[in-house]
């Protein structure tokens, strides 16, 4: 995390290094970019950074408590199919590239770097029209389309898997928190399992559907709890914020050996605590359960673009994960599956040395070296 007074002083610096740094809306955004300005700040004491983020997202609550100052634009939203939104499309983002460029002219800006996301698409526009050069940092195996746009002016591309189709990217990770970048899950499992109120010594099952939670995925692991319990398995179920479980007197469900909570600061407890994790195929979680050699279960979204699919590609053709539909995911199939899994030290060993021999545990440092780069050329 920055140092707030640190990020003040280097304000009022003439000549610091300005960095303006475009993503928000989910975790998946804005974890890179936190990860991305820390390294620039410990590579490049006295950066100036910038985000740019919206009203609406999470990085309201996320880049200010890094300690950076965050700046927001309108929303605007690139829609894949004709609508009203489409049509509406010219004047919000026009009004949405002014106001990137009026931040990038108050900041003086040395250089953008975006990592995608509805917000980063004025913002490149705006750097291309002020001539400042912009650095891209890809984390899906299939580009969105404000990266795609992006990568057309970048001055360089980064990714985070192989096979983009951007142009002249470079392979460089996922960059991530130090805390997960550095973890070590045996050294750390006690005490995590300790501060998230599970037992130290019981096999441990952790699902998560990200921020957001995933509807299908906490109906299945609800129903599978007296399969996990009579197992000797204790649960930790993050259900996403506004999702809890609730039982059939419309109290919150509680059970022995099973803890839902809606969401856990601090990620490298979850990833120090669990023996096994059931999740998503989010960027960030394949990177971050390869980077620390956790076993996982991984469930691609059902819709969209088959990014998720594509995520998990690597790592589960190296043995470090299971990929599973997510129709699948049943309480049959947890419990013919996930719990003798869980059960399975010998085969858990071996998941986790494949996952920690996919992992990438220096990207935000690959990225800070690229960002740095660039900004001395264009000086």
């Amino acid at each position: 995390m920055a140092d707030p007074a640190a990020s003040e002083a280097s304000a009022a610096q003439p000549g610091a290094l300005s960095v303006v740094l475009a993503g928000g809306g989910t975790a998946g955004h804005i974890s890179p970019l936190l990860a991305i300005a820390g390294a620039v700040v410990a590579q490049r004491p006295g950066t100036r950074i910038t985000a740019v983020g919206t009203e609406a997202g999470m990085e309201t609550r996320l880049v200010p408590a890094a300690g950076f100052d965050l700046r927001t634009i309108d929303r605007v939203p690139l829609p894949r199919r004709p609508s009203v939104d489409l049509l509406k499309l010219p004047v919000r983002l026009v009004r949405a590239v002014r106001q990137a460029r009026a931040i990038i002219v108050d900041t003086g800006a040395d250089v953008v770097v975006g990592v995608g996301g509805y917000v980063s698409t004025p913002v490149y526009l705006a750097a291309w029209i002020r001539r400042v050069p912009v650095v891209i940092h890809e984390a899906n195996a299939r580009p969105g389309i404000a990266n795609r746009v992006g990568a057309r002016i970048a001055a360089r591309v980064a990714v985070a898997f192989e096979g983009t189709g951007l142009t002249d990217a470079v392979l460089v990770g996922m960059p991530m928190r130090r805390s997960i970048a550095d973890l070590d899950r045996s050294a750390d499992s006690s005490g995590a399992r300790a501060s998230l109120g599970l037992d130290p010594d019981r096999p441990t099952l952790i699902v998560t559907g990200g921020s957001s939670g995933a509807a299908s995925l906490n109906r299945a692991i609800a129903a599978s709890v007296p399969d996990l319990i009579a197992a000797g398995i204790q649960v930790l179920h993050i259900t996403g914020r506004g999702k809890r479980i609730d039982g059939d007197d419309g109290a919150r469900f509680t059970a022995a050996g099973y803890h839902q909570v809606e969401f856990v600061d601090g990620m490298e407890r979850v990833y120090a605590a669990a023996d096994l994790l059931v999740a998503r195929a989010g960027a960030a979680t394949v990177s971050e359960v390869s980077a620390v050699g956790l076993p996982s279960v991984l469930v691609p979204l059902p819709h969209g673009n088959g990014e998720q699919r594509l995520n998990a590609a690597s790592l589960v053709a190296a043995g470090g994960a299971l990929l599973v539909e997510d129709a699948a995911v049943t309480p049959s199939w947890i419990r013919e599956s996930v719990v003798p899994l869980v059960a399975d030290a010998e085969r858990l060993g071996a998941m986790s040395k494949a996952a920690y021999s996919q992992g990438v545990r220096d990207a935000d440092r690959r990225m800070a070296e690229l960002v740095l780069t660039v900004a001395g050329e264009s000086r």
